[in-house]
């Protein structure tokens, strides 16, 4: 990218998938492939950039008047966003959180690859997104300096209790249930590497005893947007500095 030149800011939607286990909450997290454009080697919750039909599937419930007053958009960018919620999560898990439930994990690839739109098989199986399904979470902007920038707003949701999260898209090289205290502590060896949205989120989930314990504080919570900023050091290292103060290092290959 040359100095000036402005990066457009992307709307995306992730969403913080969790069940209950014996370990406390757990997510699902997946590895993306070291040669991925974005967030490269990273572990990080399903999601991706809005596309213009997740405006137009078809859906059911929630309070998108609300949730648009909370996420500082219009009406049209709030049901695009939970559509590209629950479109993200089934590419990329084959869970589908729809009204009625349903398990449609064979036509997941064909949705992921572009063969078939995800409305046409919402309406082809009498189907709708659950609104309610998806609970706002928090907003994150990427920050300036980078070469792909995103407005992305993360949803929790709970495993429906019919589906079975899979390690089946091609954007990552694994995937799997990890509890949440173990994925951050797993961050804090070096273990997994996780961009500062991510770890941050999972810590807001540890005071939660359960799914629904969680899920009940989503509509309670602030969606001012969080706007990390970039800190070079003298040596050539990169941080992201967040506003309570926190200093995360980055790998410098994400701005390049």
């Amino acid at each position: 990218m040359s100095e000036g030149t402005e990066v457009p800011i992307r709307d995306a939607a992730t969403v913080v998938l969790l069940r209950d286990s014996a370990d406390g909450i757990e997510t699902w997290l997946l590895t993306r492939h070291t040669t991925h454009a974005f967030a490269a080697g990273m572990s990080v919750f399903p999601g991706g950039r809005v596309e213009e039909a997740d405006a137009s599937l078809p859906m059911t419930g929630g309070d998108l008047a609300a949730f648009a007053a909370r996420a500082g958009c219009d009406a049209a960018t709030a049901r695009a966003l939970v559509g590209a919620a629950v479109r993200e999560t089934f590419e990329e898990t084959g869970v589908l959180l729809t009204v009625p439930s349903a398990d449609l994990s064979g036509a997941r690839g064909d949705v992921e690859a572009g063969r078939v739109s995800l409305g046409d098989l919402l309406r082809s199986n009498g189907l709708a997104v659950d609104a309610d399904a998806v609970r706002a979470w928090s907003r994150w902007v990427t920050p300036a300096g980078e070469v792909r920038r995103y407005d992305t707003r993360f949803f929790v949701a709970a495993l429906p209790n019919t589906a079975e999260a899979q390690d089946v898209t091609n954007e990552s090289s694994e995937a799997s249930w990890v509890p949440v205290a173990a994925a951050i502590e797993q961050a804090q060896r070096g273990e997994r590497q996780m961009l500062p949205p991510t770890i941050s989120t999972l810590a807001t989930l540890l005071p939660f005893a359960s799914v629904a314990e969680a899920l009940a504080t989503a509509d309670s919570r602030s969606l001012e947007a969080v706007r990390p900023e970039v800190r070079l050091g003298p040596d050539g290292s990169v941080a992201v500095e967040l506003p309570d103060g926190t200093v995360v290092p980055i790998p410098k290959s994400l701005l390049s």
